[in-house]
């Protein structure tokens, strides 16, 4: 009887769903899996020389404004 419990629970449980996956941050296309984030290895290479050549720059603190 405990094993008919637990097969009727399992039918009840629901179905783990995905999760929608996000668009390529550079062109818009549907993310591969083997490039995520991106949909390609170009969109991944773009993305990288925009780091490299400074066009992405994560903002930091101003150690002069602090000393004064």
């Amino acid at each position: 009887m405990p094993e008919q419990r637990k097969q009727a629970g399992a039918a009840e449980a629901p179905a783990k769903a995905e999760k929608p996956s996000r668009p390529c941050p550079i062109c818009g296309k549907p993310a591969e899996h083997a490039f995520r984030p991106f949909c390609s290895a170009r969109c991944r290479d773009v993305d990288l020389n925009r780091w490299l050549s400074g066009t992405y720059i994560v903002p930091g603190r101003d150690d002069q404004a602090e000393e004064e």
